[in-house]
C-alpha cells in the first residue's frame, strides 16, 4: 500500500512519468487515476474562486495607502452576470460587450502578487485590489470613442491582454491590473476576456469558449487599431494563446496581418496549443515582421497534463525543441530555470517579479517597431542582467532567435552565445 501511494504521488508531480504506471493498471483503475492526475494538475491553472468584482461599500482611505489607480478597458464575449456586482459571468454571448473598470492597488502590494479582497461586500483599498467604478459602453462606437480619448493621453500605446483557462471575470481584471502595475506600463490596457467558466473541471467548455471567441478578438484588435493607437502590443497566457493565434491567422487571411503597421510585440506565455497546430497557424500567418516571443518552460506541469490528455502530444509552452519553433520566425524564451509563484510553474511570466519587470521594461521602452532580432535580443539581455542583480541566486533565461541561441544568466551571470 505504501509503494502504491508513493507511485500515485509521483504521477501527480510529473504526468509524463505516469504513463508506464497507468499502462499496468486495469482499465477502470487506470481511468480513475487518470482523472485524479488531470484534476490535480489542471487545478494549478486555477486562480482564486470567483467573487463579486464590485463591493457593496468601499472604505475611505488616505491617498498614501494606495499605490496606484488603473483604468482597465474590457472587451468580452461573456454574458452579463446574474449578480450585477459580478459584472460578467462564465456563460457565452454571441455579441461583444464593452466596459471600463477603474481599479486601485494598495500601497502594501508586493510585486507579482494579487491582494484579492477576502470580503467582497466591503472594499478596502488600503489592503486589497479594489474596483472603484465600472462603466459600460453601449456598442462599438461608444467603446471606440472612449478608447480614442484614453489612447491619445497615453502616447498612442495600447496593450491587449488575453487570459487563460479557468479564469473568472474578476480574476481576469485583477491579473491584468497586476501586470500593468508591476510592469509600470504607461499605455492603455485592454483586457479581452473570453467566456471561461472559471472552474477546474470545465476544460472542454473553456476550450470551446476560446474557439468561439476568435472572431471577437479579431474585431477587438481592429477596433484598437482604429483608436489612434500607434503601437499595439499583445500578451496572451495559456489557453488564451489559442484565441490569439487564431485571431492573428484570420487577420493575415483578411489582409490585416500587422494591423496596418501598428502591431508591436506579441508575447505568447505558456501557450496551451498543440505544437503541430501552432506550426500550421504560423505557416498561414507567415514569418513575423515584428517580434513574436514564445515563453516556454519544460517544468510547466499544467501543460504536461494538457499534452497527456491530448494523446501525449507536446504543447508549445513545454516544447523542448526551441530551434524547431524558431524556424517559424518566433523568438523562444526558455524560463525553465526561473522560479514561479504557482506550484505548477504555469504563470511564471506574471508571478516572478524579475520576469514581470522585464516584460514591463520591454513593452514600455520607446523602441523602433523596425528593430532587428539581434537588437531586440541584446536589449533583452541587458535588461535581464540588470534586473537579475536583485536575485539571491543565479538562473538562466535561454533565448533562441531565428538566428542564434543566447544564454542570459540573471543574478550575477553573463550572457553567452
Amino acid at each position: 500500500m505504501v509503494a502504491s501511494a508513493d507511485r500515485t504521488r509521483d504521477t501527480r508531480t510529473d504526468p509524463r512519468q505516469s504513463r508506464m504506471y497507468l499502462s499496468n493498471l486495469p482499465s477502470a483503475s487506470r481511468f480513475r487515476v487518470f482523472l485524479l492526475i488531470c484534476v490535480t494538475a489542471l487545478a494549478g491553472c486555477a486562480s482564486q474562486p470567483a467573487r463579486d468584482l464590485v463591493s457593496r461599500t468601499i472604505a475611505e482611505v488616505p491617498a498614501s495607502k494606495i499605490a496606484g489607480k488603473h483604468e482597465i478597458f474590457v472587451a468580452t464575449t461573456r454574458e452579463p452576470a446574474r449578480e450585477p456586482r459580478a459584472v460578467f459571468g462564465g456563460r457565452r454571448s454571441a455579441e461583444l460587450s464593452y466596459a471600463r473598470v477603474d481599479i486601485s492597488v494598495p500601497a502594501i502590494h508586493k510585486p507579482a502578487e494579487i491582494e484579492r479582497p477576502i470580503n467582497p461586500d466591503v472594499g478596502d483599498p488600503a489592503r486589497y485590489f479594489t474596483a472603484l467604478r465600472v462603466e459600460g459602453y453601449g456598442g462599438d462606437e461608444a467603446f471606440l470613442a472612449a478608447l480614442r480619448d484614453n489612447v491619445a493621453s497615453h502616447d498612442g500605446r495600447a496593450l491587449v491582454f488575453i487570459h487563460g483557462y479557468n479564469t473568472s471575470f474578476d480574476n481576469a481584471v485583477y491579473r491584468m491590473t497586476q501586470i500593468v502595475h508591476d510592469a509600470g506600463y504607461g499605455g492603455t490596457p485592454i483586457l479581452f476576456s473570453w467566456a471561461s467558466a472559471g472552474r477546474t473541471l470545465d476544460y472542454v467548455y473553456d476550450s470551446n469558449s476560446a474557439s468561439a471567441a476568435r472572431d471577437a478578438l479579431e474585431k477587438t484588435l481592429l477596433l484598437v487599431s482604429r483608436s489612434g493607437a500607434k503601437r499595439i502590443d499583445v500578451v496572451a497566457h495559456s489557453m488564451g494563446n489559442w484565441v490569439t493565434m487564431e485571431a492573428l491567422r484570420q487577420l493575415a487571411i483578411t489582409g490585416h496581418r500587422d494591423l496596418n503597421g501598428k502591431l508591436g510585440d506579441v508575447v505568447l506565455a505558456s501557450p496551451d496549443i498543440d505544437v503541430d497546430v501552432f506550426k500550421s497557424q504560423m505557416r498561414r500567418y507567415g514569418k513575423p515582421e515584428k517580434p513574436f516571443f514564445v515563453m516556454t518552460s519544460a517544468n510547466d506541469r499544467a501543460l504536461n497534463v494538457s499534452g497527456f490528455i491530448a494523446g501525449n502530444r507536446p504543447r508549445v509552452g513545454d516544447y523542448a525543441d526551441a530551434q524547431d519553433l524558431a524556424r517559424y520566425g518566433v523568438t523562444v524564451v526558455d524560463l525553465t530555470a526561473m522560479s514561479a509563484g504557482d506550484r505548477l510553474n504555469h504563470t511564471k511570466f506574471a508571478d516572478n517579479p524579475v520576469l514581470v519587470r522585464l516584460l514591463g521594461e520591454h513593452l514600455s521602452t520607446p523602441d523602433d517597431l523596425n528593430e532587428t532580432e539581434s537588437e531586440i535580443t541584446n536589449r533583452i539581455g541587458s535588461l535581464a542582467q540588470g534586473l537579475g542583480q536583485t536575485l539571491t541566486s543565479a538562473a538562466e533565461i535561454i533565448i533562441t532567435t531565428p538566428l542564434e541561441v543566447i544564454n542570459i544568466a540573471v543574478g550575477g551571470g553573463q550572457a553567452s552565445r
